[in-house]
């Protein structure tokens, strides 16, 4: 086992801060190893051995490991990458369309083997996945007598579904690195713990096997019990490995292995303290602002500070650190999450797995974008790449639909796709510069604005085309949503806009939603309220006749011809105003922002999962809109 680098001596004033560290369950960590460049490479095989980078802009935002072995790197400027290597092999990354579909399919892959569907993706190339409940299956079943020879089931209901393997030992590697007298200890001396991340390192192999063969994707993984550790534990062996980090991950003195690896980490490398935290732990313990790399990749510091250096620090605590990190703006309790973090200890849940995002956003960055001309055709390139990014997310194909033959030229206007989910609130952000200082250097920032609206209803009609929907939103809505952000009529020089759908509200379907499908409730009656008819036969002579005694439907949707009764008139929609929440775009500090309230001044506003159609003026609920978009399709 590694020495521990904190002292006895360290421990006493801070004993009865020490945190409990998550020890219940068995979190897998994959990080896609080298994913944009893997993308193109699996477009074209040939490029593998060949040094190949990804551009945006004029900045290699990723390269292959043979552009690396030969001295490329993320963030490198486009000219020095071709004087460095000048064979190296430039793919356009701007559109992010193979990407995205690259990491849908992973992510769909790895989801399908979750039992419990907490399976969280971040970005397009990590993702977590809680196996604690499969883990903990298999180690019911496991032989203590015989551990070297096991097999691990993948299913509940097949007992065959699985592979074998050696719950002795670990798969890959492991923080601290296993010595031989550890390996030939007893078993009855492993903990209940240990054994668990055993069996979670080898379904991690398993998982990595599955990925290469099925895919032809590499990845990199980390096994430990929170979100936190197998992350950083992951990075330990890279690319196309894994660790695990071993117990004990508790100890009276401090020296335990959690302690000991993460007091290794410049607390820059913290997920979860970004720059600015980072520069005031760095100056509190330098006692000196500390000395950062004002070079291309904003953020790299010269002086390093460990995670031991601000532990161990006089009086360090979660008291101090709110007097530190708090501030205007910063809300109560900092001090508190980021000691957790110092210690290890992240309670974060792995997030439920979702068929549609929470949250759709576009954005782009720029050199100068001064005129509202310049900002006009931006939001104009952002709609575009929003809408079509909804329809691409949010609309599936409508398998119920059926229409019958007498519909005659109908049938083309009939939709063939249907919303998941409708995003509530639309949200503009932006980036301003700060003003030059005196001796004409800029302080650099990543403080982003907002404003949100509620997401206009047009949006989400099929029959328009994408650029039609485009220039409606940016003229409608977006223009005077950065016009409320920025009221002044110049000086704004922004270097990054986005634009957001956000609020997402599952549409109504088998699964749930906001509300109940109507249209299949209707075609399935006659079948669930077959129990409750009656039959009058009155005479010999008189046919039999079915009564309904269970509700009378005077505009009951036929079954093949989905015609409904016509819609209510409008109604006038609610006079009150309804507040919204507009928390900006995470930028450094992911948890740390406050929120901008402010009221909403648009008087269509309508009431919570409300709908108004663009075309009648009717106001219904959300889970009614396919059904009353094909009714105006019919008619």
């Amino acid at each position: 086992m590694l020495p521990c680098n904190t002292t006895p001596m360290d421990i006493p004033r801070r004993r009865g801060q020490r945190l409990k560290r998550q020890l219940d369950s068995i979190i897998i960590h994959f990080d896609y190893d080298a994913f944009y460049a893997s993308v193109i490479e699996a477009e074209t095989p040939s490029l593998r051995a060949r040094p190949l980078a990804v551009q945006q802009k004029q900045i290699v935002v990723t390269c292959n490991y043979e552009a690396r072995r030969r001295g490329l790197y993320k963030l490198q400027l486009i000219t020095e990458a071709k004087k460095t290597c000048p064979d190296v092999v430039i793919v356009l990354g701007e559109d992010l369309t193979r990407f995205r579909n690259a990491s849908k399919e992973l992510y769909a892959f790895l989801r399908s083997f979750s039992w419990n569907s907490r399976c969280e993706r971040l970005g397009f190339d990590e993702v977590w996945m809680d196996v604690t409940d499969i883990v903990d299956y298999n180690v019911r079943l496991l032989n203590q007598n015989d551990l070297a020879n096991t097999f691990f089931c993948l299913s509940k209901t097949d007992p065959t579904e699985g592979f074998a393997f050696d719950a002795s030992g670990v798969a890959g590697h492991t923080y601290p690195e296993v010595t031989s007298t550890e390996a030939d200890a007893p078993r009855d001396l492993w903990d209940p713990l240990r054994l668990r991340l055993h069996l979670g390192s080898h379904l991690a192999q398993h998982l990595r096997q599955k990925l290469v063969s099925k895919k032809g994707y590499t990845c990199t993984v980390g096994v430990s019990t929170n979100k936190l550790l197998c992350k950083l534990v992951g990075n330990v062996h890279k690319p196309s490995d894994q660790t695990t980090l071993l117990p004990p991950y508790t100890s009276e003195d401090g020296c335990d292995n959690v302690t000991s690896f993460i007091d290794e980490h410049e607390v820059g490398k913290i997920p979860g303290i970004g720059f600015k935290l980072a520069q005031k732990l760095r100056a509190h313990v330098l006692q000196q602002p500390a000395d950062f790399d004002s070079g291309l990749v904003y953020g790299g510091t010269n002086e390093k500070v460990l995670v031991r250096d601000i532990r161990t620090f006089s009086d360090m605590g979660p008291e101090t650190l709110e007097r530190i990190l708090g501030g205007p703006g910063t809300p109560h309790g900092i001090g508190a999450k980021v000691w957790g973090l110092l210690n290890g200890c992240d309670d974060t849940e792995v997030g439920q797995a979702r068929d549609v995002p929470t949250q759709i956003s576009i954005e782009d960055s720029y050199v100068r974008l001064v005129a509202l001309e310049e900002v006009t055709k931006e939001l104009l390139v952002l709609s575009r790449s929003l809408l079509r990014r909804m329809h691409a997310d949010l609309l599936d194909d409508d398998e119920d639909l059926q229409v019958s033959p007498n519909d005659g030229a109908n049938i083309a206007a009939i939709s063939e796709k249907r919303w998941l989910a409708f995003p509530k609130t639309i949200r503009l952000s932006t980036r301003p510069r700060p003003p030059q200082n005196p001796d004409g250097s800029r302080n650099r920032s990543f403080a982003r604005i907002s404003r949100s609206a509620p997401m206009p209803n047009f949006v989400f009609s099929l029959k328009d085309g994408i650029e039609v929907l485009a220039e409606r939103l940016v003229k409608e809505t977006l223009v005077p949503l950065f016009r409320k952000l920025h009221p002044e009529k110049s000086g704004w020089n922004l270097s990054l806009v986005n634009v957001a759908a956000t609020g997402m509200v599952d549409a109504a379907s088998e699964k749930g939603g906001v509300g109940r499908d109507i249209g299949k409730m209707l075609k399935r009656q006659g079948d669930v309220l077959k129990q409750w008819k009656v039959y009058d036969t009155g005479g010999q002579d008189q046919t039999k006749e079915e009564v309904d005694v269970s509700m009378q439907v005077q505009d009951v949707w036929d079954e093949k011809n989905l015609e409904p009764s016509p819609p209510p008139p409008p109604i006038r929609p609610s006079e009150s105003r309804i507040g919204s929440e507009d928390i900006p775009t995470p930028s450094q500090e992911l948890s740390f922002l406050p929120e901008d309230r402010w009221e909403s001044e648009d008087e269509d506003m309508l009431d919570d999962d409300s709908y108004r159609c663009e075309e009648c003026g009717g106001v219904m609920p959300i889970f009614a809109m396919g059904a009353h978009a094909r009714w105006h399709a019919q008619n």
